[in-house]
């Protein structure tokens, strides 16, 4: 329903919730977690709680403890993840916990920050990971079939859930033990799957079920997106919206297990973003309608490091353009705006008085709202909160805190000195491959220890074809399932070809280039992540399984498919290890300027480098390169990949119901061009960096970048909802009316140097591109630089007084700010 935009209309949607019964203390002290229709029970006590998805592996141990703050800070009761089973037990029976996959260790620095954590066991994950989180291994148990009522698959779920539960257990990290975990889940946005199972998916969902329960943990299991899971498993909802949701029975509480915060990204395509006034609309909404639990997914997004991104074609970073950065950066205004949102809700719960919420869902009209004999003004597609029913502390399309903008710079580090190493396609048949009839699954033979399979066969070529006495040249066709292609013939590239994360079947059409006698083709077939959504995860193929076919010769058509194959496992740099530093013979290096002025296909790069002076968190500049693999000190980056961008990013508007694409940026420019390089993996000096390029870059444009706040922007009206002006006890008197203040912060180490624009009026457009309005204070840019220029930050009040006088009467005006930020250091000496 909306409020209308008439001029004094009371809205067509208000609701009075007496947020302060969720929280109240019953009557007797009872231990652990349970729940009722209203809330978590924590220790008898209910909440209004709110998550966000951090998840441990796609950060580096050295991060979690500032991420958790940043996420505690931001207004965060409980840190959530999943447990990722592919790396835990890379191989049937052989666990690993250690570095960034300490699970223990992520879970005890969530508890040391106060908060609690939500274990998302699965152990499938989907979460844009490869594989889906199941280790590839489990494809090969015999008879197993997955996700589904099946003896084998479910053994396996049940050894790996119990192994992570007595884990949990054994360090006493469940809340019932005195720990932070207050809710685990079990299996992953099944619902759809399990409906075209029929009968065996609901009992394998049952199963899941009554196995988690059997744990006794203590606390209460969920399942997301299953509508029918069983008493006492909590169902949950995942999506941009979930105000709609209520759970299967009136006694369980409502749980919004993943609100996206925006949406993952995939080479070829734009960076997606999700304007914060709809992410708070959408969860002032769901708390509006009775929910009491929203996690943010994500929170902190973080980087697919090694080969983990999922997809196929996932990015490495995983941004999801989160309140905190891929890098661990504050993402304002998002970061910020939700903190506001926060602390109203808090507020308001703890009130246990009247509290209101006005809304107003038309997406193009403003309305004036008549409540309690107040007038309140409602932006569109806005919730205003008021914790008394009076005094609007929050509205959410008002945003008041800074944006930052972030920009990438150089680093004091000196220009890279390369050496390239060429793998040598004439050694490709030696004691490592073999050879049998036909085409076969790449997965099936690499067993995914690798994203390379080189398939190999011979073409013999009579003298008297037409294509060797000035005819057309042949033409190879390729059928692949995925997801990559390059052509060599005779150890000449003669062609790639890529499919898409929607299609990653492909057809590749080339002339070729062949000589009388017998010809060697070779084709290099490259997985870019394997698929993580789904069901029957056994039976999904990659690579290249036909037809492949020459068309053109004398004789027509022939077919390539069922003739000899000579297969051989990953590059021979893989073999040697180039990417490690103990591993990095000099025998084959040679002097990278050679290979710079022609580019090379299939050439490693390596160089050394210092660590750079500063904290600021460090990316690769991968300008010029085409797409392979990189690692520093033998810890593996990821896959990068430069391919351009395509979509339209010229339109974005906050409301209305959000799309992943209707928020784009990045068209007609790499979809990723830098990559993190986190700090805890340098040493002080000669750290060892490797690229492997696929198709030719060039890397004498690869540089070593620091990630930074350039300026911040900020834009306060004079009225904004403060949450200060709320002062139960004085409701119904008069109060002192605490004016808004525009707040400007740069990074650590970092002070505001100028002030690019400032105008109190009625300036115009958006941060970068400001411009002075007719009303206008002339007093603005001294009033700044007097009291921003040289600090690390600032406050500034808006109020007439402060700018000398009223620039326009009667007009509502507001503090439009743009100021530039630089290291401290860089400053010339300042005082006020």
């Amino acid at each position: 329903m909306r409020s209308m935009g008439t001029r004094d209309s009371t809205p067509r949607l208000i609701l009075w919730l007496c947020l302060g019964l969720l929280i109240l203390v019953v009557g007797f002290v009872q231990c652990g977690v349970t729940y009722d229709r209203k809330a978590l029970l924590i220790n008898g006590q209910r909440r209004i709680l709110f998550s966000g998805s951090i998840h441990y592996p796609r950060s580096t141990p050295d991060m979690w403890e500032g991420l958790i703050q940043k996420a505690k800070d931001g207004g965060v009761d409980v840190v959530e993840t999943y447990v990722f089973w592919n790396l835990h037990e890379p191989s049937p029976g052989k666990y690993d916990f250690d570095g960034r996959n300490d699970l223990v260790r992520f879970v005890k620095t969530v508890h040391k920050a106060g908060l609690y954590a939500h274990l998302r066991i699965g152990p499938y994950v989907c979460a844009e990971w490869n594989f889906g989180g199941f280790p590839v291994w489990l494809k090969y148990v015999p008879g197993i079939s997955f996700r589904t009522d099946n003896e084998p698959f479910k053994k396996a779920m049940q050894g790996f859930t119990e192994r992570i539960v007595e884990l949990m257990k054994s360090e006493n990290l469940y809340e019932s033990q005195g720990g932070p975990i207050i809710l685990s889940q079990i299996e992953n946005e099944y619902g759809r799957q399990g409906q075209l199972l029929g009968a065996e998916g609901h009992n394998y969902m049952t199963w899941a079920a009554k196995m988690a329960i059997a744990t006794e943990t203590g606390v209460p299991w969920v399942m997301c997106k299953e509508d029918d899971a069983p008493d006492p498993v909590i169902n949950t909802c995942n999506g941009f919206y979930c105000d709609s949701f209520a759970p299967n029975k009136p006694y369980k509480p409502t749980i919004w297990t993943e609100a996206w915060s925006g949406w993952f990204t995939e080479f070829g395509g734009p960076m997606h973003h999700r304007p914060v006034q709809d992410l708070a609309f959408a969860v002032a909404r769901f708390i509006q309608k009775g929910g009491s639990f929203v996690n943010y997914y994500m929170y902190h997004g973080g980087t697919n490091f090694g080969r983990t991104a999922g997809g196929p074609f996932v990015t490495t970073s995983y941004d999801y353009d989160a309140p905190i950065d891929e890098y661990g950066l504050i993402r304002q205004p998002k970061y910020g705006h939700l903190k506001e949102l926060h602390k109203a809700h808090v507020y308001s719960s703890e009130s246990g008085d009247c509290s209101a919420f006005l809304a107003n869902y038309d997406t193009e009209s403003a309305s004036r709202v008549l409540f309690n004999n107040v007038h309140y003004n409602l932006p569109p597609w806005s919730i205003s909160i008021l914790p008394d029913c009076r005094n609007a502390v929050f509205n959410t399309a008002k945003v008041g805190v800074q944006t930052s903008q972030m920009e990438m710079l150089p680093t004091n580090t000196a220009n890279f000195q390369w050496q390239s190493y060429l793998e040598d396609l004439s050694s490709l048949d030696d004691s490592s491959t073999f050879t049998t009839q036909g085409l076969l699954e790449q997965i099936n033979v690499t067993r995914d220890t690798s994203d390379y399979l080189w398939y190999m066969t011979s073409v013999d070529i009579g003298e008297t074809e037409s294509f060797l006495h000035g005819g057309e040249l042949p033409t190879l066709i390729i059928q692949s399932t995925g997801h990559a292609v390059h052509i060599f013939v005779n150890g000449q590239l003669s062609g790639s070809a890529f499919g898409t994360r929607e299609n990653r079947r492909f057809t590749y059409r080339g002339k070729i280039n062949l000589h009388s006698g017998t010809n060697k083709i070779a084709l290099l077939s490259v997985a870019v992540g394997l698929p993580n959504v789904g069901g029957h995860f056994e039976s999904w193929n990659t690579g290249i399984l036909g037809p492949v076919a020459l068309h053109g010769l004398s004789q027509g058509k022939r077919d390539l498919s069922w003739q000899k194959w000579t297969y051989l496992v990953g590059l021979r740099g893989e073999a040697m290890n180039l990417a490690y530093p103990t591993n990095t013979p000099s025998i084959g290096w040679m002097d990278a300027s050679l290979t710079v002025q022609k580019p090379q296909p299939l050439t490693w790069h390596k160089t050394y480098f210092d660590a750079p002076e500063g904290d600021e968190p460090l990316a690769l500049d991968m300008e010029g390169m085409g797409k392979g693999q990189i690692w520093v000190n033998g810890e593996s980056i990821g896959r990068y990949w430069t391919a351009f961008a395509t979509g339209d990013c010229d339109h974005c508007s906050y409301t209305g119901t959000y799309k992943p694409n209707k928020c784009l940026s990045g068209c007609g420019q790499p979809t990723q061009r830098y990559y993190h390089v986190p700090r805890s993996w340098l040493k002080p000096t000669q750290n060892l960096l490797v690229i492997f390029e696929e198709i030719g870059g060039n890397p004498s444009a690869v540089s070593l970048v620091k990630r930074s706040v350039s300026g911040v922007c900020a834009e306060v009206s004079e009225y904004h909802p403060n949450i200060k002006n709320w002062q139960l006890e004085s409701y119904g008197k008069g109060q002192t009316f605490h004016r808004p203040k525009v707040h400007l912060k740069c990074s650590p180490g970092q002070a505001i140097s100028a002030i690019k624009f400032a105008s109190f009026g009625t300036p115009l457009g958006k941060c970068g591109s400001y411009q002075e309005g007719e009303c206008h204070a002339a007093t603005s840019y001294a009033i700044l630089e007097k009291k921003c220029v040289g600090k690390a930050r600032c406050a500034v009040t808006i109020s007439n007084t402060n700018f000398g006088k009223d620039p326009c009467p009667n007009v509502l005006k507001r503090l439009t700010v743009e100021a530039v930020c630089s290291p401290e250091t860089s400053l010339t000496s300042w005082k006020p």
